[in-house]
């Protein structure tokens, strides 16, 4: 049985976030943050969600919108997690080399950011359900991820995420289908 792509990116950022110290309660918080990182997507048009070829520029700056929408669709929620969740819904696209979507290293972002971003980016390059591409296989995606260290990604949460992968039969049961 596959899990939602959604609920896989909670459950591998909560994992990643143990994996990275973070204790059990902030990692939690971490996974709930997770969830919600593309609730704004809720309000990009389907056509271009769903559009099976390249996006135009009109259309890519469209879709980086959803980060900005996700931020306002939470500016409600309170505490810790509401701001852990309105932070990450706004920067996961950031690059450790900042050339994210807003263009600020994620080095100066908290960790969990990066965390999530590992998380999102495998899980949806071994996604299936996206009009544009097939799903990866596991190695493929997991080499993606460990080329882009020091480019898309912190190198010591790649290495912290590689191991994880390696050492974890429960992260590997979900995520190496």
């Amino acid at each position: 049985m596959r899990i939602s792509e959604n609920k896989a990116v909670m459950l591998l950022s909560e994992q990643l976030a143990l994996a990275s110290g973070y204790g059990c309660n902030k990692a939690k918080e971490i996974g709930i943050a997770a969830a919600l990182h593309d609730v704004g997507k809720k309000h990009t048009p389907t056509h271009i969600l769903e559009k099976p070829e390249k996006l135009t520029s009109d259309e890519f700056e469209i879709i980086k919108q959803h980060t900005k929408i996700g931020y306002i669709m939470l500016s409600s929620m309170v505490g810790d997690v509401g701001k852990m969740a309105k932070f990450t819904a706004l920067m996961h696209h950031e690059y450790f080399n900042g050339k994210g979507y807003w263009g600020i290293p994620s080095q100066k972002l908290p960790s969990y950011i990066g965390i999530v971003s590992i998380a999102d980016v495998f899980c949806a390059l071994l996604s299936p359900y996206r009009p544009y591409k097939q799903g990866w296989p596991p190695n493929e995606a997991t080499q993606y991820i460990k080329e882009q260290a020091g480019v898309q990604f912190c190198p010591e949460l790649v290495n912290i995420f590689m191991k994880l992968i390696q050492t974890n039969k429960c992260v590997s049961a979900i995520f190496m289908q």
